[in-house]
């Protein structure tokens, strides 16, 4: 059998990405697609959701997955193996695209994100979801949108929700969460300039805030581990619920990488979410 490394550096050279790579390694049993669903009109305003392919009696706990890229990039259709995962695990998973720089700037990828979510909680039972069970999810730039509809309550509330009320969890991988001053100039475009603390999703955690899983690699050199411990500290402040996770070895891609059946010696990131997924209220502090 030929090394994992082998394999991905055969796809690189063929022009594929890690990404191409983990979706066509990823198994095709246990789950179902139905794509480019419209969840507001204009571009990059489609969703993909991933269901179980044997219904469950009950119905289904809810991810929204939100995937990084810089505010400048990316793509639902790369996080098939994402999406695929937890589906086999008996979640339905809903992957948006969303409006990206330099067509899109703060806010507007939020309120994107926060129609997205109204989205999967009105057609939850449409794939036999529970729309009180919904958990938004995000990797670098797409948990910092997570952590914004969870913690800040202008978004979903411009959308007719309320993250109190309409929001089960919080799962943020990677994610920046306290990040001022803004160094690089196209991110101080982005964010409209260099040290807006409305911007900060550390500045509106509350009481009453969902509970949270805060996952960060020890080896990330792209998104400090510092956002996770300085964010998870700030949710313990005010009593809130937050499991916080470190994962040694491994780093800001590679992370989400290990939700691929290839990847997953890296880290337990898929039991990890799975487990809170299926009941955040249950979670325990740590």
């Amino acid at each position: 059998m030929m090394p994992r490394t082998g394999l991905f550096q055969r796809w690189a050279a063929r022009g594929f990405s890690i990404a191409d790579a983990l979706n066509a390694l990823q198994t095709q049993q246990g789950w179902q697609l139905q794509a480019d669903i419209p969840y507001r009109s204009g571009a990059r305003g489609m969703l993909d959701v991933y269901t179980p392919a044997i219904q469950a009696s009950a119905p289904a706990p809810i991810v929204v997955f939100f995937y990084g890229g810089s505010w400048q990039s990316g793509s639902r259709d790369l996080y098939r193996f994402v999406g695929a995962s937890l589906a086999q695990r008996g979640i339905v998973t809903f992957v948006p695209d969303y409006g990206v720089y330099p067509q899109k700037r703060y806010p507007d990828f939020l309120e994107d994100a926060a129609k997205a979510v109204r989205f999967a909680r009105d057609n939850a039972r449409r794939w036999n979801g529970a729309p009180e069970h919904l958990v938004v999810m995000g990797h670098s730039a797409g948990a910092y949108i997570a952590a914004m509809l969870a913690f800040d309550k202008r978004w979903l509330r411009g959308a007719g929700l309320d993250p109190v009320d309409h929001i089960a969890g919080l799962v943020g991988l990677a994610g920046p969460y306290d990040f001022l001053p803004i160094v690089d100039p196209v991110l101080q475009d982005i964010f409209g300039g260099s040290d807006r603390i409305d911007t900060q999703p550390i500045r509106y955690v509350g009481h009453g805030a969902p509970p949270s899983l805060l996952i960060a690699p020890r080896a990330d050199k792209f998104v400090s581990p510092g956002n996770t411990t300085r964010l998870a500290a700030h949710i313990r402040s005010l009593s809130g619920v937050v499991t916080e996770r470190h994962y040694p070895r491994i780093g800001h891609l590679s992370l989400i990488g290990a939700f691929s059946p290839m990847l997953r010696f890296l880290a337990p990131v898929l039991s990890d979410v799975t487990v809170f997924a299926r009941n955040p209220r249950g979670a325990r502090q740590s």
